[in-house]
């Protein structure tokens, strides 16, 4: 079945549709969500609770906008942050590097056999300036505050801001013309 019916079918709120998504994607999502969490039971409450959210919010996707999986990984990384946050983790978690979450999100594709929007990930970060990789990184892959960012980097959180919105537009650019 064609993936746009699908979401369809899950927005109008089919029980069959949310299962076949589920099926889908839940072993990816609670991959990235053991990635940042790094505790097995506490990624599946949490991939639990990402897929109940997106079933309670399915209205709020609109495909212009990016695709359904990045959508569902957007709510599911934001869901993990937030769990190490109110748990105080950030700091002994913020080890985790581009190259490591990117392949873990390719061998969870591998095993699925789906191919699903991380493959060529790894490309289009490593195609991007040091700078923008660096952002990316702390901003995205290791959960990293704006402010945070820019002690690490020594700048101006301005100037994380600014780069921030730059690298993410470029990298938006690159997967136009991929």
């Amino acid at each position: 079945m064609q993936l746009d019916l699908l979401v369809e079918r899950f927005q109008k709120k089919d029980a069959s549709a949310f299962e076949t998504l589920y099926g889908m994607y839940s072993k990816n999502i609670c991959g990235v969500i053991n990635t940042i969490v790094k505790n097995e039971g506490r990624s599946q409450e949490i991939c639990q609770d990402v897929f109940v959210k997106i079933w309670n919010n399915s209205s709020s996707y609109n495909a212009s906008k990016g695709r359904f999986f990045t959508w569902i990984l957007n709510i599911a990384r934001n869901a993990a942050i937030d769990e190490i946050r109110s748990r105080s983790y950030k700091n002994e978690k913020k080890n985790l590097s581009a190259d490591y979450f990117v392949s873990v999100l390719e061998s969870r594709e591998e095993e699925s056999n789906a191919t699903v929007d991380t493959k060529g990930l790894k490309k289009l970060v490593q195609s991007l300036k040091k700078k923008c990789v660096q952002i990316i990184e702390l901003l995205y892959f290791r959960g990293y505050t704006q402010k945070e960012a820019a002690e690490e980097l020594a700048i101006p959180v301005g100037t994380v801001k600014t780069r921030n919105r730059s690298c993410i537009s470029k990298l938006r650019e690159n997967m136009e013309v991929k």
